[in-house]
């Protein structure tokens, strides 16, 4: 009961300050040559110290008493061999395989590291990495984790900062299921990370994914970039690709501080200063009007009313908010109409900002719209995903190796989980 295995016997526990020693045997067995089958004969005995969970603030140790016997068939090539428990340790191991799973699920739910549990089990780093890497591996080689995905998301990140000479690309494609569950809610999961940002780097993934897999996306959401569309067009061609809300509303904010500070240039021939009308509601202008205070709307009102120039910031400003608008009505048909006629006034305004949104959105138009048609399906979670990567790079205090790092993300994302 202790150990949770029936062919593992406890012998004895020993307990100190520091250390718990739990001494471990199986019952007596006949044994067959593994080679030729002939019954071998006992040599007897031999220790293995293994290390094992800890107890509380203790290390444990496993003391396995292995059986050894020898095969007694003179031709036969294989001499002397033990017994082998792979529910206890794997061959050659000295971490047993619950220590391992335990490791991993502390790597996965309580955001541990690989050097802090190596403390904890007195164990060196490359000795825990080299018994919990194969588990990763095998779990990551899975294909059956990549099932029932119907909605993916997709981003980039930058995953060092090192020279790309030694280290290779700075930026990996990140691919996050969004699949929804029976209630509508999305558990996002990292499904995958690969070097590079570009079409052939999104769309080389979903090649090697098979069709199964590509026919059963219907939802593609991305942020806009025009690489990740043309792989979606490419690969996912019964998908309905998805403009994020998140970097459209960004767009809109954007334009917004390029507009102000194209007229605080303009207007006072420096950037903005302490004292300067606009400099003082530059944090106005990036929040929504229904979250302004009446101290705040008064402080816009005046820097508005300070110059007449200062008219296109506001101006500006509202284009903004409409845009906002569309994502936050609670009917959807609302929210298509007014994306609507954001497609159609943007374009020609005359503010050359505003206008230039206006034509990025028409050419992003059916993923701009494909928001309230697909039930406000969003990027969101991948942009969440990404959070969860950084957490997870900082608490290693960053990554040499790429092959590593996808695996840890893998792992922290709930990637190796079907």
């Amino acid at each position: 009961m202790l150990l949770g295995l029936p062919d593992v016997r406890v012998e004895a526990v020993e307990r100190d300050q520091d250390r718990m020693t739990v001494t471990v045997s199986t019952p007596w067995q006949l044994m067959g040559c593994p080679d030729c089958g002939v019954v071998a004969p006992s040599r007897g005995r031999r220790r293995r110290v293994l290390h094992d969970v800890p107890h509380g603030d203790a290390r444990a140790r496993l003391v396995w008493r292995q059986r050894l016997w020898r095969c007694p068939e003179a031709a036969c090539p294989r001499g002397t061999f033990v017994e082998q428990v792979p529910d206890l340790v794997a061959p050659r191991a000295s971490i047993t395989a619950r220590a391992v799973a335990w490791t991993i699920g502390q790597l996965r739910r309580q955001h541990a590291t690989i050097a802090g549990l190596a403390r904890r089990l007195g164990v060196s780093w490359w000795a825990l990495w080299r018994a919990v890497r194969p588990e990763l591996e095998r779990l990551a080689d899975d294909e059956s984790r990549f099932g029932g995905v119907t909605s993916l998301g997709v981003d980039e990140h930058i995953w060092h900062h090192g020279d790309r000479r030694t280290k290779g690309p700075k930026e990996l494609t990140g691919m996050v299921d969004l699949t929804r569950d029976d209630q509508g809610r999305v558990h996002a999961r990292l499904l995958d990370l690969v070097p590079g940002r570009s079409k052939k780097a999104y769309a080389d993934w979903l090649t090697a994914r098979g069709q199964e897999f590509r026919r059963g996306v219907e939802v593609a959401a991305l942020d806009p970039f025009g690489g990740y569309k043309s792989a979606i067009d490419d690969q996912l061609e019964d998908a309905t690709a998805v403009l994020d809300a998140f970097h459209v509303v960004k767009l809109g904010t954007a334009v917004v501080d390029e507009v102000r500070r194209r007229v605080q240039q303009t207007t006072t021939g420096h950037r903005g200063r302490s004292g300067d009308p606009l400099l003082g509601i530059q944090t106005i202008l990036r929040a929504g009007a229904e979250n302004l205070t009446e101290k705040q709307q008064a402080r816009l009102t005046r820097a508005i009313n300070a110059h007449e120039a200062h008219e296109e910031v506001f101006v500006a400003w509202q284009c903004a908010q409409q845009l906002r608008a569309a994502y936050r009505q609670q009917d959807l048909t609302e929210g298509r109409a007014l994306a609507e006629k954001v497609l159609a006034t943007f374009h020609s305004c005359p503010i050359p900002e505003v206008a230039r949104l206006g034509r990025t959105l028409r050419r992003w138009r059916e993923a701009f719209l494909a928001y309230f048609d697909t039930g406000r399906s969003s990027n969101g979670p991948t942009e969440a995903m990404n959070g969860i990567i950084e957490l997870a790079r900082r608490l290693a205090r960053g990554y040499r190796n790429r092959d590593n790092y996808r695996l840890r993300m893998l792992l922290a994302g709930g990637g190796l989980t079907p």
